[in-house]
């Protein structure tokens, strides 16, 4: 049985460590796994020779998730459609710290999914660095790595991860008028309105699993996006019913970015998230794999999601 006073420490880490794992992995289910996997071995570990714990949490924590960005690279050759992270509701503690703007855009579902580009050791030295504030020193310990390539891994990082154009944060407030008026314009039968909200260069990303057919590769082009929104969205009975029902829409906030939740017979059926600058909106995530929003479900059992939208359709 592991003693009161270390397991206190551990639960005191908990947090952290999850939000760690989410922001490596992409998945909140995987990062609980991970954390639980650290757990089961700080259980089993001589502590007697742990002289920092946390720093001893971290490094287990770090080598779970490499081992397993390394697998899931793999499975995600072989997944059906594309890939997004899963999204997860405002207010969990597993998003982490967002004190800083970085600290904030590290947990974006577009931040999230342009991480996928870099190698497992580029993204714990990126997240660490980024989003948790480690010097190069303690990474370095952690990854049994020196100084100075610790840096740069770093560099590297960095360079594949510029955003093309700084994203607006939006509070609660700002988050509904903005998913009002795409669910408005996009039920409207008239692509001009999706145009006007869209900027020039918009891409949308439908992550559907082997459950949803979506698009095969991302869409690009505010008039393309538009058409295609205008098509998706349109109520049919089959439709429907292939979701559980006719779903009422919420808007709410979503790893940081203002989003569309579809919810029928009290489950969410979809999950759209955008990513909005001052141009308008330059990207539109669309999370439809059910086994992607359990996660989110969990959350949604005890959320307080406001006021449903006006239902347009």
């Amino acid at each position: 049985m592991l003693l009161t006073r270390e397991a206190d420490l551990f639960e005191r880490s908990r947090g952290r460590l999850e939000a760690i794992a989410y922001r490596l992995l992409g998945s909140a289910g995987d990062a609980e796994d991970a954390v639980q996997e650290t757990y089961l071995r700080w259980q089993s570990a001589d502590r007697a020779y742990v002289e920092t714990p946390e720093a001893w949490l971290t490094k287990v924590l770090t080598n779970l998730c490499l081992n397993q960005l390394t697998s899931a690279r793999a499975r995600r050759e072989t997944y059906v459609g594309q890939w997004l992270p899963e999204p997860v509701l405002a207010g969990d503690p597993i998003l982490g710290p967002a004190d800083t703007v970085e600290q904030r855009e590290s947990v974006s579902i577009a931040m999230l999914t342009l991480m996928e580009r870099l190698t497992a050791k580029e993204r714990v030295v990126y997240v660490l660095r980024e989003a948790f504030g480690y010097s190069h020193h303690e990474i370095a310990e952690l990854l049994d790595i020196t100084e100075a390539n610790c840096q740069q891994v770093y560099r590297r990082a960095k360079q594949h991860l510029t955003l093309e154009r700084a994203r607006i944060e939006v509070d609660a407030a700002a988050a509904r008028r903005i998913v009002a008026e795409f669910l408005a314009a996009a039920v409207s039968g008239q692509t001009d309105e999706l145009v006007r909200l869209l900027t020039d260069d918009a891409t949308i990303i439908g992550d559907g699993g082997a459950y949803f057919p979506t698009l095969n590769r991302p869409l690009s082009g505010a008039e393309r996006i538009a058409m295609f929104v205008r098509l998706a969205i349109k109520p049919s009975g089959a439709k429907w019913d292939k979701l559980g029902g006719k779903p009422t829409p919420f808007a709410a906030i979503v790893n940081g970015r203002p989003a569309l939740v579809l919810v029928a017979e009290d489950r969410i059926v979809g999950i759209v998230v955008f990513e909005v600058t001052a141009d308008g909106i330059a990207a539109v995530h669309a999370h439809v794999n059910p086994d992607k929003l359990v996660y989110a479900n969990r959350q949604w059992a005890t959320y307080t999601p406001g006021t449903p939208l006006p239902e347009l359709w």
